[in-house]
C-alpha cells in the first residue's frame, strides 16, 4: 500500500472534480480524501495498491469533462506521516474515501 498527496491546479472547482475523484477512488479501491482549497485548487490524499494509486493519479491529470488542469503536483507520503490533523487515529491509514470541506 502506498500513499500520495495531490495538489491539482487549473479550472478544477465548480466542475464536479471532487465527485469525479470520489467515483474513481471507489472504482479503484482507493482510500483517502479530496477537498477544495480556497485558492481554487483541489487537494487529495490517495492510498491503496501501487497500480490503483497510479491509475487515480492519471485520472487527476484528466479530470472530469469540464475541468482544465494546469498542473498536478504529486508528493509521496510516508506510511506513518500525518498529512493533516484528521488522519485516522494518526496511523496514516484511511478506511474509506471521503469528500471534505473546503480549507
Amino acid at each position: 500500500m502506498i500513499t500520495r498527496h495531490l495538489l491539482i491546479r487549473g479550472r478544477v472547482q465548480g466542475v464536479g472534480f471532487r465527485n469525479y475523484m470520489a467515483y474513481k477512488a471507489n472504482e479503484l479501491g482507493i482510500h483517502g480524501w479530496v477537498r477544495n482549497r480556497r485558492n481554487g485548487s483541489v487537494e487529495a490524499v490517495v492510498q491503496g495498491a501501487p497500480d490503483a494509486v497510479s491509475a487515480i493519479i492519471e485520472c487527476a491529470h484528466r479530470g472530469p469533462r469540464a475541468a482544465l488542469m494546469s498542473g498536478v503536483e504529486v508528493r509521496s507520503v510516508d506510511a506513518h506521516q500525518q498529512v493533516d490533523e484528521t488522519t485516522e487515529q494518526n496511523t496514516g491509514t484511511y478506511t474509506a474515501f471521503e469528500m471534505r470541506s473546503t480549507v
